[in-house]
């Protein structure tokens, strides 16, 4: 049909629904005014003389009744979904209305003939032919739809998010869900009713009221509930063999907006996720707001989050610095269409390139410098280590040499808990790269802060978008040991956490992020196949294929003799760092220099191993070639 003609039928609908409503309430108005007089002379005859003035004045009261009720809106809803509002209109329109034909009938004949108690009778009537109809025709409109069937389902929460979505169910019946109980654990609750839908019981009898109702889907309408009761709940509706499906969360909803259009599947961010963080957000905004921000690595995960973020706060200057020619031009697009207004520069380097890295702060001059470039999947670079020695140790060092050199204000290192007894090359060189920061701080009026956290949920190369992908091709999810354990967080929660690290430190500070209870990769593997709506070794295997070179079955976020202390914020620890003799760690770093222009592998791993020396599982007796400077030296660089 021409979309001119869908107009038409459309007003023509609307303007035939109002023209109906219309005359029903014009003719309520003679019913109620004549039933005013009937009910004034005790439900008997009225008397002629009265009956006559009633009927004289009827045109008029018709005419201004019909005036109040356009100007009060009578007509801009539906009876449909009349409410509250709807009913309120009636009692001004009525009220209204009755005023005026009052002043009009003591104006013309000082009231004669019309008895004073008519015009307290005739609005009440009015109100109540004027309404019911509404709220019947609503009733059964309702009515009708709660007797279509569709999928049995449960809501769990009885409160403000629970109710509105029960109210959106009942009205959008198209989407075939049919409720038929709420759960709530608390206990006044239990056997109200909510629009006609009965508080069952709690969610711990969940498997039960489950079977009991023949429940096909539940739903989770707690919106700021933690992460620890949404897996409580969805474990009992794993347990049941049901279905379920969650509201967004608070921060993800518009106030006061709950559908059924809103529902999704729960992601395993709802399960590993943790309350919401609470920032100093002034004190963010104080550090960054009006100021040059540079962000190495700003396309990878962390730093694309860490742009975001910043970009929020209103710098005078974004900064975006990346090797990766993609990832770059990503997230340059994303923040010129997101920030418009926001100075921007991505600039296409490697922090390993003096030459770039310098030209980088001559030409911008950052006040503040988020250094998040780095590599950091484990067994591949176990068997690179000139590339992650080149990468993360000098591509550091160079980005603080230059961030000293310029006068920058506060540089931040990204490092991980893989830095803690490292037993790999990627956890010993993001070490070196803290150690390369303390010994800055030491010599440089620059605030050099490392913030250290765990595994981040959804990152590049990490374990989740792995799982991800293998359970879409149909399995088997490997996981390397069914012992092992790691600490998860959201990226969001992680660039929160590192910017409010970042504006409390003074310089030469570690900050360890809370990150909660470690998981079990194995627990995390079995939760995503069930996600997908799969069952663990029905539908999807789960293989172990053994730990790889490097791995370790926990991580740590704190080396014993760090010294853990808490800070000012709840979510973040100061690690008290150890002692460095910075004469010799510059010797170090020139040999590492050296080693890695001459690609010497072996003298790089001897070099890591003296420079970072929880790493215990390579060779460090010096051996013929090694330089005189690897010979003579009688200890670590980095004391307890």
């Amino acid at each position: 049909m021409p979309r001119n003609a869908m107009k038409a039928r459309d007003l023509l609908s609307r303007l035939r629904n109002r023209t109906v409503a219309m005359a029903h309430d014009l003719l309520m108005v003679p019913l109620a005014w004549l039933g005013a007089y009937w009910l004034r002379f005790n439900l008997d005859t009225i008397p002629p003389d009265f009956l006559r003035i009633a009927l004289n004045w009827l045109p008029v009261v018709v005419l201004f009744q019909g005036a109040a009720f356009v100007l009060f809106g009578l007509y801009r809803g539906l009876w449909r979904f009349a409410s509250v509002p709807d009913l309120l209109r009636i009692l001004k329109a009525v009220v209204s209305g009755t005023l005026a034909i009052l002043i009009a009938s003591f104006l013309f004949n000082r009231l004669e003939g019309v008895p004073r108690s008519v015009f307290l009778i005739y609005p009440l009537l009015l109100v109540l032919l004027l309404g019911t109809p509404r709220f019947l025709y609503r009733w059964f409109k309702d009515r009708k739809l709660y007797l279509v069937d569709g999928r049995r389902t449960l809501i769990v929460g009885a409160g403000r998010a629970g109710e509105m979505l029960v109210r959106d169910i009942l009205r959008d019946r198209e989407q075939g869900l049919d409720p038929v109980g709420i759960v709530d654990d608390d206990l006044r609750k239990q056997g109200i009713e909510i629009h006609g839908v009965r508080v069952v019981g709690t969610t711990e009898a969940l498997p039960e009221l489950v079977a009991r109702h023949a429940v096909d889907l539940v739903i989770i309408a707690i919106p700021s509930a933690a992460s620890k009761d949404i897996r409580r709940v969805v474990e009992l509706c794993e347990q049941a063999g049901v279905d379920f499906r969650m509201l967004p969360r608070m921060a993800d909803l518009v106030a006061g907006r709950v559908s059924v259009q809103a529902l999704r599947e729960v992601s395993i961010d709802d399960l590993l996720g943790r309350d919401p963080v609470r920032l100093d957000h002034e004190a963010i905004r104080r550090g960054v707001t009006g100021r040059c921000v540079l962000v190495t690595g700003g396309g990878g995960s962390i730093g694309s989050e860490l742009c975001r973020q910043i970009a929020r706060l209103g710098p005078s200057r974004l900064v975006v610095f990346e090797i990766s020619e993609f990832n770059l031009y990503r997230i340059e697009m994303e923040l010129r269409r997101a920030f418009p207004g926001l100075a921007i520069d991505c600039v296409l380097g490697d922090v390993t390139d003096s030459v770039a890295v310098d030209s980088v702060f001559e030409r911008f001059s950052p006040q503040m410098v988020l250094h998040a470039a780095a590599y950091k999947h484990v067994p591949m670079l176990e068997h690179q280590v000139r590339e992650a020695m080149r990468n993360n140790v000098l591509g550091t060092l160079r980005v603080t040499e230059a961030a000293a050199r310029h006068g920058v204000h506060t540089f931040v290192l990204v490092s991980t808990d893989k830095a803690v007894n490292p037993t790999n090359v990627m956890g010993a060189t993001k070490r070196a790269a803290e150690i390369v920061c303390q010994s800055r701080a030491l010599t440089s009026a620059t605030r050099f802060i490392t913030v250290r956290f765990g595994n981040v949920l959804g990152s590049a190369g990490s374990v989740v978008p792995l799982f991800r992908e293998q359970i879409e091709k149909g399995g088997p999810v490997t996981v390397t040991d069914p012992r092992m354990t790691r600490y998860f967080m959201t990226i969001p929660e992680a660039c929160q956490l590192i910017l409010q690290a970042g504006v409390m430190g003074a310089g030469g500070e570690i900050f360890v992020l809370d990150m909660g209870e470690p998981v079990k990769i194995t627990w995390l593997a079995e939760q995503m196949i069930r996600l997908a709506g799969l069952e663990p070794g029905k539908d999807i295997d789960i293989v172990y294929t053994g730990i790889r070179p490097g791995e370790k079955l926990f991580e740590e976020l704190f080396h014993d003799r760090e010294q853990l202390a808490p800070t000012a914020h709840e979510k973040i620890l100061l690690a008290r760092h150890r002692q460095l003799d910075l004469e010799r760690l510059d010797e170090l770093f020139e040999a590492i220099e050296e080693a890695c222009n001459a690609f010497d592998e072996h003298r790089l791993r001897r070099l890591l191993a003296e420079l970072v020396p929880e790493l215990g599982h390579v060779e460090t007796r010096p051996e013929a070639g090694g330089s005189a400077v690897e010979a003579a030296a009688g200890k670590s660089p980095v004391s307890g």
